[in-house]
């Protein structure tokens, strides 16, 4: 009788201690960052700035999904490369629906601290990313150009200077 009762009492206390989402969800998430063309270089950074990886696509890379005590996190993913624009994308996080199963299995631990504490409370919006590139619209280096005097439009006649070598 003794043992049924530590039994049932040791389960209850698993029961309430523990906590939804930090054992039935994670608190890092698999992202996969893929680009056209590939290749190119990633930068992905939280949202203090701290970059968090660096490489080449496609990479698939391990993101926290909490950012503190009741903080969700959220991160930019940067890419880029030689003749194409810059882009800066946002990843962020959302509620995890196993959460609120701490109602009924976690408790108050659950739901007020772990969860919280782990970052469990908050899952990644998405898991895949796959951004196409387009071609620079600015040019990336300065060129110099010769013109003979017979091929300029005669609107840039007024701009000429003579050099005299």
């Amino acid at each position: 009788m003794m043992k049924n009762l530590l039994f049932t009492l040791f389960a209850a206390l698993v029961l309430f201690a523990s906590s939804c989402a930090s054992i039935v969800s994670y608190s890092n998430y698999p992202m996969t960052i893929n680009t056209t063309p590939s290749n190119l270089a990633i930068s992905v950074t939280n949202r203090d700035g701290v970059e968090v990886y660096r490489g080449k696509s496609p990479a698939t890379i391990n993101l926290k999904s909490g950012a503190g005590f009741f903080k969700a996190a959220q991160y930019f993913v940067k890419v880029e490369g030689a003749g194409f624009d810059a882009k800066i994308y946002p990843i962020d996080t959302e509620l995890d629906a196993w959460y609120f199963g701490n109602i009924l299995l976690g408790g108050v631990v659950g739901m007020l601290i772990v969860d919280p504490a782990t970052g469990a409370m908050y899952k990644l919006s998405t898991d895949y990313l796959h951004i196409n590139m387009e071609n620079s619209t600015t040019a990336t280096e300065p060129e110099l150009r010769v013109y003979d005097l017979t091929t300029i439009p005669a609107e840039w006649h007024e701009h000429l200077e003579v050099v005299i070598p």
